[in-house]
């Protein structure tokens, strides 16, 4: 592994890219890091607030203030730090506030991040890109299940629902809007356990280091 190596892990909510970038980190002996969580502790911290996250100059400056304690928060997951992080990730301001951290972060010591625009924004020229994706209802059917085991109350109808409404808006969101980088190795999920999906996608990763 070349130091300074940079490995872009992006795709929809609920598809398995983190629990994949975080073994494929530990398999290669990477730092790790986990964007979206940057983007739910700022969807946190304006909603502590009392604020819409959809308001520019809240989560600006919420972006600006955070620090590493926000990311231990036990409080980033679920449906409405999901629609918070989508928001404030829509708005230009705070992306930029977040971007120099995570470019440091990778060019220290080379990375594996995980997001939803690492390979076309963050780090265009990493010399790995997967995005990882799977189908709405499995995607789906993993959340619900991710939610009860943690004892939150949800309901499947509504879950697939509010992943639905998280893709769209990703999708169309005028900034960095998701999509898979024109040279991402694509890894489709849908029929995949977690150990079956990591051995494909390091695999994947060794075959673009060659």
């Amino acid at each position: 592994m070349t130091a300074g190596t940079v490995i872009a892990v992006d795709g929809p909510a609920a598809a398995g890219k983190g629990t994949l970038a975080r073994r494929l980190a530990a398999a290669l002996g990477l730092p790790y890091l986990d964007t979206g969580l940057l983007y739910r502790a700022v969807g946190r911290r304006v909603l502590d607030r009392g604020a819409d996250p959809r308001d520019a100059a809240e989560a600006e400056a919420a972006a600006r203030s955070l620090t590493p304690d926000d990311l231990e928060r036990p409080d980033l997951r679920g449906p409405m730090a999901d629609m918070a992080a989508s928001a404030v990730a829509a708005i230009p301001a705070v992306r930029a506030a977040l971007l120099d951290f995570q470019r440091a972060f990778g060019r220290e010591r080379g990375a594996v991040l995980d997001g939803r625009d690492i390979g076309t924004v963050v780090f265009p020229q990493a010399p790995v890109k997967l995005f990882v994706t799977a189908s709405v209802e499995e995607r789906a059917r993993r959340r619900f299940l991710e939610l009860r085991g943690r004892g939150v109350a949800a309901d499947a109808a509504q879950v697939e629902s509010e992943i639905r409404d998280r893709d769209a808006q990703d999708a169309n969101r005028p900034v960095a809007p998701l999509r898979p980088a024109a040279d991402a190795v694509m890894l489709d999920t849908t029929a995949l356990d977690a150990e079956a999906a990591f051995v494909t996608a390091l695999e994947m990763v060794r075959a673009r280091l060659r």
